[in-house]
């Protein structure tokens, strides 16, 4: 059974990938997160993740770097609380470009790393994917049975950088404060 999975960073991919392994999926990566700022910081993760396919031997596809039409559909949320509607809306533009690229690849399932942060939530990530997919996307909470401490400890075996905001720069502003 095949399973595209929307990777936010390659650290939380870890985890992630190796239980929907064991779960008995044929996992193929998918980085797109045009939330990430400034190209710098996109740069480096998406260079930890290539890294971690390689480690974990899955195929990764790149998404464009559309980070203009971020900024056009979070356009006035940028004073917006961690979590809150900005997040949602990011949320779901990453997921339903997951099941875009899902559809175009005809692999039947699509899931996301995005549940394995204790910092995301998870009922709120599970319910935009359901109605975007329906039953075409695989509902979990990644953080559960020690997903994010299994991310950690790879990241540190590794020697792996671990970013210290989401990814967006209101995050990265809230997150200086």
């Amino acid at each position: 059974m095949k399973i595209l999975l929307h990777i936010c960073c390659g650290v939380c991919a870890s985890s992630v990938m190796e239980r929907l392994k064991e779960e008995g999926f044929e996992v193929i990566g998918f980085f797109y997160n045009p939330n990430i700022h400034p190209g710098e910081e996109y740069k480096r993760r998406l260079e930890i993740t290539r890294q971690v396919a390689h480690i974990l031997d899955f195929p990764l596809v790149e998404g464009v770097y559309d980070k203009e039409n971020w900024f056009k559909l979070t356009a006035g949320l940028e004073n917006e609380p961690e979590g809150g509607s900005r997040c949602a809306i990011c949320f779901g533009m990453r997921l339903e470009k997951t099941r875009e690229k899902a559809s175009e690849l005809d692999i039947p399932y699509f899931t996301t790393t995005l549940t394995v942060s204790p910092h995301k939530n998870a009922m709120l990530i599970n319910k935009i994917g359901k109605e975007l997919g329906a039953e075409n996307f695989i509902e979990r909470d990644f953080k559960k049975m020690a997903g994010a401490k299994l991310a950690m400890e790879f990241a540190r075996r590794h020697n792996f950088y671990r970013q210290n905001y989401c990814g967006c720069a209101s995050s990265m502003k809230s997150n200086q404060k």
